[in-house]
């Protein structure tokens, strides 16, 4: 064994049929359980690639959702927008399915095959792998035991030609230097011996090749035979590998996808809804002149007047002042009057009320004590009145008909924190914008189109819906 080993190290060519160069056969085993393991790993990174895009995509799309229903950008331009968003969305779930179905389906198929294709040993590596260099080594020993008596003869039959060179040599010194001739006829002895075993070493020569000849047929046979059944274990792991990447291609290959297909189909769909003249028409009659508008009529008065205000007559019932005609004013209806105004004054510096306009709307009054009768003035030309001028100007007409409206004081005090629910937007300049989460402070009840008077924390005064926040006392 040891001499049959000793000839394995001795390769004299790269050829498959020299011994020990099965090797390369053997390690193509391992070569193909190392294949495996990359191929897993390949897939593995693959399937983050499609994680990481598909999450990029969802946050794009989420992203610029908000900063498209945020904008300025309306209709069906803003509809055709948001189906790449939604583009976005349905891509990213199709690459997670990419994912899953790598790192499930696939990435399950390589491994189980792996698992029943190599069998990994305690010690030695895998079972495949010892019986494919078994299989090599005992087809090839025959052969290489005789190649090894070969390479013995031929050694042989070398060094008796070195030696009768040698000794041929030495007996033509010989002649050539004249020596006595006993000398001389030992040296032709010499040359006659080494040239005989020339002939034993020659004919041993020829024999043993005669005799590897002989047994190189079956070697060749025998070694066919075991290459041809790794041969067929590596056609197992081509032929799997190339379905694998078949399947693998199906999962990759989002054209095949139907409903990839239908998200492209949607996506151009609705942009060729896009109509600009139908958004065009929403705007005017949303925005524009198309929008409905309560024309200013001549109303007569009544006592039962009971007429719906709308929102902005109700703010502006809010900010107009009051207007005094024909009133005569006694010095102790001026007291009652200054009285309340302090009251309400008072009030409204506890909630530190930013007012500024505290002025005396007592200008109306002559030197005589009374009010003068004036004519009221229009809408348009009437300066307007702070809500603290409001209050004194309501307290004062109350009070100058002898009926105190005692709620008023009250009302003036109501200063009560409140906290927003959902983001608004004011589309007057007389009402408040804040965001959800902001606190104010609610200066009135609701009227009773649902809107409050309020206060923001930078004294930013206006008005605000009712329903959008929510009392925090």
């Amino acid at each position: 064994m040891s001499d049959l080993t000793d000839s394995l190290v001795d390769v004299s060519s790269d050829s498959f049929w020299e011994v020990g160069n099965y090797k390369r056969a053997v390690k193509r085993v391992d070569d193909g359980n190392r294949l495996c393991n990359d191929l897993i790993n390949c897939l593995h990174e693959r399937a983050r690639i499609e994680k990481s895009y598909a999450s990029q995509l969802t946050e794009w799309a989420r992203r610029w959702r908000q900063l498209v229903e945020k904008g300025p950008q309306y209709g069906t331009a803003e509809r055709a927008w948001f189906a790449l968003m939604t583009e976005a969305e349905k891509v990213s779930d199709l690459h997670m399915e990419v994912k899953a179905a790598l790192m499930g389906e696939d990435l399950e198929k390589v491994k189980n095959w792996q698992k029943d294709a190599y069998h990994k040993q305690m010690i030695g590596g895998f079972k495949e792998t010892k019986e494919a260099d078994d299989g090599f080594r005992k087809a090839q020993k025959p052969w290489a035991k005789k190649l090894k008596e070969v390479d013995a003869m031929k050694k042989a039959y070398h060094n008796a030609c070195k030696e009768e060179k040698t000794a041929s040599s030495r007996e033509s010194s010989s002649k050539l230097d004249n020596n006595n001739p006993e000398a001389q006829k030992k040296l032709q002895e010499k040359v006659e011996k080494c040239q005989q075993e020339v002939q034993k070493t020659k004919e041993r020569y020829r024999k043993s090749l005669e005799e590897l000849d002989k047994v190189t047929p079956q070697y060749m046979e025998n070694m066919e035979q075991v290459f041809e059944q790794w041969q067929q274990f590596e056609d197992k792991r081509l032929r799997f590998f190339r379905d694998l990447l078949l399947g693998v291609k199906q999962h990759l290959d989002l054209s095949s996808n139907h409903k990839y297909a239908t998200v492209y189909h949607t996506l151009e769909d609705t942009v060729r809804a896009a109509d600009a003249q139908e958004d065009l028409r929403w705007f005017r009659s949303n925005h524009g002149p198309g929008m409905a508008m309560n024309w200013p009529q001549f109303e007569e008065w009544s006592m039962d007047l009971n007429r719906t205000l709308s929102r902005r007559e109700t703010k502006r019932k809010h900010n107009d002042g009051v207007t005094l005609t024909g009133i005569s004013q006694t010095t102790e209806h001026t007291s009652k009057t200054s009285s309340s105004v302090a009251v309400a004054s008072s009030s409204e510096a506890a909630c530190l009320n930013p007012f500024d306009d505290d002025d005396d709307d007592d200008g109306g009054e002559d030197d005589g004590g009374e009010v003068e009768e004036d004519e009221e003035e229009p809408a348009a030309e009437r300066p307007k009145s702070s809500p603290l001028a409001v209050k004194r100007e309501e307290v004062t007409s109350q009070t100058a008909n002898g009926n105190p409206f005692e709620d008023e004081a009250s009302a003036a005090e109501l200063c009560v924190p409140v906290r927003a629910l959902y983001d608004y937007e004011g589309q007057e300049q007389d009402e408040l914008s804040f965001r959800a989460g902001d606190q104010l402070m609610k200066m009135s009840e609701e009227d009773e189109q649902g809107w409050c008077k309020g206060r923001l924390s930078d004294g930013t005064l206006g008005l605000y819906p009712a329903n959008y926040v929510e009392d925090l006392e």
